[in-house]
């Protein structure tokens, strides 16, 4: 299966935003800058986080991204059906009745054993992407990171974390 580049950087743009504290955000430039990424590819990824409540944007001079819910309280499916929407992967097309040996429409009473067993695989991985949390990733980053990089990363946070206009109830 191959998954859309815009869930990976809609996941790791989530993970940068996990550890801001409360009223704290980063700009759509710094989120594109962070990745090396560009800002309007970023910004469409953003755009669909916010509309699926993932994240909250400020707009203004002191405007930016955070994460709408805590970290754990957001899976990997939420991400992917944000970005990719919920549609099934695999689409059916009943190739079953072309052709010569084509099975006949009426004689179609059940789903296609081929789109069945597509259907149950997808609906696992979508079980598995419901069950790992954004927190759950974010536990393994400092794992996989050297302490120089790990500076690297605080300090470049220290130079773009914004703070964000208050929420309006």
């Amino acid at each position: 299966m191959r998954i859309n580049k815009g869930v990976e950087w809609a996941v790791h743009a989530c993970a940068l935003l996990a550890p801001l504290p409360p009223g704290a955000g980063l700009t759509l430039a710094a989120l594109a800058e962070f990745h090396g990424v560009p800002e309007p590819y970023m910004a469409k990824q953003m755009q669909a986080l916010s509309k699926a409540s993932l994240v909250r944007a400020s707009r203004g001079k002191t405007g930016g991204y955070a994460l709408a819910r805590p970290a754990d309280a957001i899976s990997l499916w939420e991400i992917t059906a944000a970005i990719d929407g919920p549609a099934s992967a695999f689409r059916c097309t009943e190739i079953r009745q072309n052709g010569p040996c084509g099975v006949k429409k009426k004689d179609c009473v059940r789903a296609c054993p081929i789109a069945a067993a597509f259907g149950r695989a997808e609906q696992a991985y979508r079980e598995m992407l419901r069950e790992i949390r954004l927190s759950d990733v974010l536990a393994s980053v400092g794992a996989d990171s050297t302490a120089d990089h790990l500076q690297a990363v605080l300090s470049w946070f220290e130079g773009n974390v914004t703070s964000l206009p208050q929420q309006r109830r």
